[in-house]
């Protein structure tokens, strides 16, 4: 028996079991496609359970479903993280999608034109691979940060959970996203907090109903990357933020949070900020965002680390692979958890358009 043999084969392979990856595995199943979905974690919904406690939707159920599966509850409802959770892992066990999970994906590389992924202990050979891994992979911190006096408590807003985590005393919260904007608001009733960075603008939570399908058409469909306003809206989300959705204008000003210039650096120990102000804070937050982490993929476009070039999560250069569930993959709602079905389904769809991806000629060794 040679190694060929003892490898496990799947005609796809999707790597990872949050939204995104459990939405292309309901779409694979539809299709009778042969697959698998691999996750780290040694439960469906980790990755929500370990958000900070209170933390919930932005987007209200009526528009928070997977495909085929919607929630039961009332339409304005916004589910916990770990009603999110749960939710995750009822749609795949109601689909009784093939999933193992405690499964680390060590390396993917190409081997004589199919994917092969190191997966603990064993080999998987593909002709398709998704990567649905999500858009929180890599904590974004500046490197001005180990310049703070070590008697502030830091740390990124990934490893927040509740104020308990906090020593006494004032807050700074670098970033003005949602998950800033969130923490700052909820911190506010019990200590000083200051705010850092651009407002990236606001968006309503609750829509009339005469216009929510309007609203959703406009966020799901029509603003594009495949038209000048949808990409022009995308450099603004890259570059501010996403908009702030449910959190009114004046709502830090009547909580008593205090908006100022982004951080820039660091003076004697303490926070500076852009208009030159230096803070005295006990505590410092960084909800400065994400990058990709994509270490472990050893394929043309992905060197250092890179982001791929990609369509509509279409890699280019290499036929088969996939991007599923990144920020503005095709829409604003392309990382959310009511727009990763259209995603999906287009992947899908492409995937059965394009049975073989065996015509690439071999580019890269193994690792293992």
């Amino acid at each position: 028996m040679n190694d060929t043999d003892k490898r496990h084969q799947f005609d796809t392979v999707v790597i990872g079991s949050g939204q995104a990856g459990l939405a292309a595995g309901y779409y694979l199943a539809l299709q009778g496609q042969d697959f698998v979905i691999l996750d780290a974690h040694p439960r469906i919904g980790t990755s929500w359970r370990e958000r900070w406690d209170s933390l919930r939707l932005f987007t209200p159920a009526y528009i928070s479903s997977l495909p085929g599966m919607s929630l039961s509850v009332p339409a304005n409802t916004f589910l916990s993280k770990d009603e999110v959770a749960n939710y995750l892992e009822a749609y795949a066990a109601h689909f009784h999608l093939p999933i193992r999970l405690n499964a680390t994906v060590k390396t993917l590389s190409r081997l004589n034109g199919r994917y092969l992924l190191a997966v603990n202990d064993e080999l998987l050979e593909a002709e398709r691979v998704a990567i649905a891994t999500g858009a929180c992979q890599q904590p974004r911190i500046p490197s001005f940060a180990s310049e703070l006096d070590p008697t502030i408590v830091q740390f990124h807003s990934d490893d927040y959970r509740n104020h308990n985590q906090l020593q006494p005393g004032a807050v700074l919260l670098v970033g003005a996203g949602n998950s800033g904007a969130e923490i700052a608001l909820e911190l506010a009733p019990t200590r000083q907090v200051w705010l850092a960075g651009r407002d990236p603008g606001h968006r309503p939570k609750n829509v009339p109903p005469l216009f929510r399908s309007l609203y959703w058409w406009l966020l799901h469909q029509a603003i594009n990357t495949n038209n000048k306003i949808g990409r022009r809206v995308k450099e603004q989300a890259e570059s501010a933020g996403a908009p702030l959705i449910g959190i009114a204008k004046d709502a830090f000003e009547r909580a008593g949070v205090e908006r100022t210039p982004r951080m820039v650096g660091v003076q004697e120990g303490k926070p500076q900020l852009q208009d030159g102000r230096v803070l005295s804070v006990t505590n410092v937050i960084w909800c400065t965002g994400f990058v990709p982490d994509f270490h472990w993929i050893d394929l043309p476009g992905f060197e250092n680390a890179g982001y791929p070039v990609h369509t509509r999560g279409v890699v280019e250069g290499e036929p088969g692979l996939y991007l599923l569930g990144q920020p503005f993959q095709y829409t604003l709602t392309s990382s959310f958890i009511g727009g990763v079905g259209r995603d999906a389904k287009y992947i899908v769809e492409h995937i059965v358009a394009h049975p073989s991806a065996r015509e690439l000629p071999l580019k890269t060794a193994v690792k293992v």
